[in-house]
């Protein structure tokens, strides 16, 4: 504490650690001491009301003493006026006593002369008399009392012309006005002198005297009142105004303590600080309304930043009028906050000198200037020792910082790489380039651009130039000259792998050409192998659903036959035999049927189907196909209905055309129920002619839409299960359609109907080709 018994008186509250406190913000900020006001308004109110009590008590005592004043003054005036007029008498009885001159006119200068003499002013009455009181002498001669009697013109003074200077100064009455008068008699009684004064002129100064205190003693009655009326209306409005004041200094402690700010008021006479709550909270002291001394603040300054006493001494020496300084300061947890301060001397003229300024916590922006200051310093370190060339220009092309390696590529010096120096004037200093050529920027960035250099000793660079935010340049220039010289042998090698290439390109495509052969081929044999794979099995469910179909009617005509030899029923030619021979007919014939499907199929597939081409008439080849199958479509009450044009030829196959009419048509009776409907339809639609059998059978199942056609397969549902067959006539159908150029399509839907439609060209003939069913 020696620095501060060298500046200010220690004793200061001494700091204390922060305790906890529960008053928040509460306090205000206070730079300066309260204003006196407000240490009146802080009494207590008893003592408000008094104040007027006060006043009043205050001027009645002092017109009390004014009065009393006065009264003796006027004492004091009325005791000299009578001295004066006692003496006066006295030495003008004295005069005439020791003159000889009885002429009026010297008693009149003797008169004059004692008026002189004895200071009388221009009020008093000096007059001789003879024995018998008549006045004989009187001065100022402008008296009108010339030879009148004294005696007769002064009422009530008997006692002053009985006995003289023994009935002292007595009050008298002359002319209706009251005067003081003194009588000196003479020893031998010849006669007398008298001195008298009017008491209004003794008394006129007084008058003005007490004139002017009242008017002084009304003039301060009412200015007290007006001030007490003010004093009333001031301490309501500063009252008013104190609320305002706390408050806005409130809001303003909360703002420097949220902000991490605090204001300070240094006295460099006394040595004392003040500081604002937000301070201490920064710090973390407990707040404390006593001023600080130097000692005390110094004591928590970091001592490598500074002392706090040279800086007094040089504001105390007017070397400067400021404070702008960053340094650290302990917090009550022994942690170092960094604060910057900074302040200014209120007026530098005065002759005691103060500051006022504010302190704000630059911990953490000096954290971050410090983490900032390391990395910038590990970046330049890591550009410095980088194998690349590095520069940076800023928005103005004005050079920021660059590397050794950019100054040797470029034959630089250290003072041609002064920051700030322009980039033309730098370019203008460096070494001029063998060659360069722009590239193609690759980053795709914009602003950005890439350049090849060759430098003057041959090395090869290769220079990136990008854009920063700020609009400044990073360029970075790598060397590529060993790139260089073995571009030339990659280029040679090119050549030679481009004509290698070139040979292997043809052998390749020759060879995916045959890949894509083999594919194909592989992809066909695939099919063929799943289509053949498919006609196995179809020819063996075929093989399978025809053993039954050709066992039962051969197992019918052998049975038959075996009875009619046996002759069981008697001898040949009864009625159950011809029966027998029925059935051995029907048989017959549905297993020929059968049988001629299967061959006719086989020639289709083996391509011995020959077609003989002939213009045929259509409706009659119909209508022969309709009556074929009447009889059936009559035994389930079928209607069947021809719409076929007339005049309506093509050139085909009649046996061809005929077998696809009744196979269809009979399909369309086998799978039509009782009472049902067909209807046949045939047009030239296009060059072509369109037969169109629909039926409102069973349909067929969309699932099932797929198979019909095939050679050897039969669609079974609830309908077609009770009717025999080899299933071979829609493939017969469609093969004997698809050899004569046309083709077959069915659409049906299960449980409404199927119409099938057959389209064959009417005039282009199609040649003799096996048709794959």
């Amino acid at each position: 504490m020696a620095k501060a018994d060298a500046w200010g008186a220690p004793g200061g509250t001494a700091f204390a650690r922060r305790e906890t406190r529960s008053d928040g913000l509460a306090g205000n900020t206070r730079l300066i001491a309260e204003p006196a006001y407000r240490r009146l308004l802080a009494a207590e109110p008893l003592l408000r009301r008094s104040i007027p009590v006060l006043i009043i008590t205050f001027l009645i005592v002092i017109a009390a003493l004014r009065v009393l004043s006065l009264m003796n003054e006027r004492d004091d005036v009325e005791r000299n006026a009578k001295a004066i007029l006692t003496l006066a008498a006295g030495q003008l009885a004295s005069s005439l006593a020791t003159t000889s001159e009885t002429v009026p006119g010297a008693i009149q200068d003797l008169l004059e002369t004692t008026s002189r003499q004895g200071a009388m002013g221009r009020s008093h009455v000096l007059v001789v008399t003879d024995s018998a009181f008549r006045i004989v002498a009187v001065t100022p001669r402008s008296t009108p009392w010339q030879g009148r009697s004294l005696d007769g013109l002064v009422e009530g003074g008997q006692p002053l012309f009985m006995f003289g200077d023994r009935a002292g100064v007595m009050d008298v009455n002359i002319d209706g006005r009251d005067w003081y008068a003194a009588v000196s008699l003479a020893n031998d009684g010849k006669g007398a002198s008298a001195a008298l004064v009017p008491q209004d002129a003794v008394f006129d100064a007084w008058r003005k005297t007490v004139s002017l205190n009242v008017t002084l003693f009304v003039l301060t009655a009412g200015v007290l009142i007006i001030i007490l009326y003010a004093y009333f209306g001031q301490a309501a409005r500063a009252q008013a105004a104190d609320r305002i004041y706390l408050e806005a200094h409130q809001r303003i402690d909360m703002a420097l303590v949220r902000g991490r700010c605090g204001l300070w008021d240094w006295d460099m006479v006394r040595g004392k600080m003040y500081w604002s709550r937000s301070m201490y909270d920064m710090l973390g002291y407990k707040p404390c309304d006593s001023m600080l001394s130097f000692g005390e603040v110094d004591e928590i300054i970091h001592p490598e930043d500074g002392d706090l006493f040279a800086l007094a001494n040089r504001i105390v020496a007017r070397e400067i009028d400021h404070i702008d300084q960053v340094f650290r300061m302990r917090h009550a947890d022994g942690q170092w906050v960094w604060m910057r301060a900074r302040a200014q001397v209120i007026d530098p003229e005065a002759p005691e000198i103060q500051l006022i300024g504010i302190a704000v916590d630059v911990t953490e922006q000096r954290h971050l200037a410090l983490r900032s200051e390391a990395a910038d310093l590990r970046l330049r370190t890591a550009i410095e020792n980088i194998n690349e060339s590095f520069v940076l220009w800023d928005s103005a092309q004005r050079l920021i910082m660059c590397n050794s390696k950019y100054q040797q590529d470029n034959g630089l010096s250290d003072r041609d790489v002064m920051p700030g120096v322009a980039r033309a004037a730098l370019e203008e200093r460096m070494l001029a380039f063998a060659s360069e050529r722009r590239l193609a920027h690759t980053s795709g960035l914009q602003g950005g651009a890439t350049f090849e250099r060759q430098l003057a000793d041959g090395r090869w660079l290769q220079v990136n130039e990008l854009k920063t935010r700020d609009g400044g340049i990073v360029s970075v220039g790598s060397d590529i000259t060993q790139i260089k010289l073995h571009q030339e042998k990659l280029v040679d090698s090119e050549r030679r792998l481009m004509a290698t290439i070139h040979d292997l390109s043809l052998a390749r495509r020759a060879e995916e050409e045959r890949s894509r052969e083999l594919v194909d081929l592989n992809r066909k044999y695939m099919k063929e192998t799943e289509r053949a794979e498919a006609a196995n099995r179809a020819k063996s469910e075929f093989l399978a659903n025809m053993s039954h179909e050709l066992r039962t009617p051969l197992n019918a005509i052998i049975g038959f036959s075996e009875l009619m030899e046996q002759g069981l029923f008697g001898p040949l030619g009864s009625e159950r035999y011809e029966e027998y021979a029925t059935d051995i007919n029907s048989s017959g014939k549905y297993l020929l049927g059968v049988i001629n499907d299967i061959l006719d199929m086989s020639k289709i597939e083996a391509g011995q189907f020959s077609l003989d081409r002939e213009e045929i008439d259509l409706g009659p080849l119909i209508s022969e196909t309709v009556r074929v199958v009447s009889l059936q479509a009559a035994q389930k009450a079928i209607t069947v209905e021809t719409r076929i044009a007339d005049a309506l030829t093509l050139v085909a196959d009649r046996r061809a055309i005929k077998q696809i009419v009744i196979n269809l048509l009979s399909n369309a009776v086998k799978f039509t129920g009782q009472g049902g409907h067909i209807s046949v339809r045939a047009r030239n639609t296009s060059g072509a002619l369109v037969l169109t059998i629909e039926d409102n059978g069973c349909g067929i199942p969309k699932e099932a839409l797929g198979k019909l056609g095939r050679p050897f397969e039969q669609v079974q549902n609830q309908f077609s299960k009770s009717h025999a067959g080899s299933g071979l006539g829609l493939a017969i159908s469609r093969s004997l359609a698809e050899l004569q150029g046309g083709a077959l399509k069915i659409r049906s839907t299960e449980g409404v109907g199927t119409i099938v439609s057959v389209r064959i060209p009417v005039k282009k003939s199609a040649p003799a080709v096996k048709v794959a069913a």
